[in-house]
């Protein structure tokens, strides 16, 4: 079992900055990927950005791009999302997500989830 923990998040200001980090207990073994979605009031849950643990590649979502940047601590098994330039869209509530296997902006694909932490980007 994987629990992640999102701890971060607040309010922020157009044009500002805020970040985000996930702690990941208990272990996985293999191959796997921890990633940031998100989801504003009546919209589907959408990938936001993630990192294979193993290689260090990441991958970002368009909207985010050149924006927020996604970054690990292998030594505290945490992932930060860095979100600057932020937009009045950038509101929602994001969720930590680990899949243990390769990588998918899909959240069905995802195994674990944290409980969530909200983000509100005043214009």
């Amino acid at each position: 079992q994987v629990h992640p923990v999102e701890s971060g998040g607040g309010l922020g200001q157009a044009g500002g900055s805020l970040r985000l980090s996930c702690a990941a207990s208990g272990r996985t073994f293999g191959s796997y990927v921890m990633a940031w979605f998100r989801q504003a009031p009546g919209k589907e849950r959408e990938f936001v950005a993630g990192i294979d643990w193993t290689s260090g590649g990441t991958s970002s979502s368009y909207s985010v791009k050149g924006r927020f940047t996604i970054s690990r601590d292998d030594a505290k098994n945490t992932v930060s999302l860095q979100m600057n330039s932020l937009k009045p869209e950038d509101t929602g509530v994001y969720y930590c997500a680990v899949r243990v296997g390769p990588f998918s902006s899909w959240s069905g694909n995802y195994d674990y989830w944290g409980q969530g932490t909200q983000v509100t980007v005043s214009s």
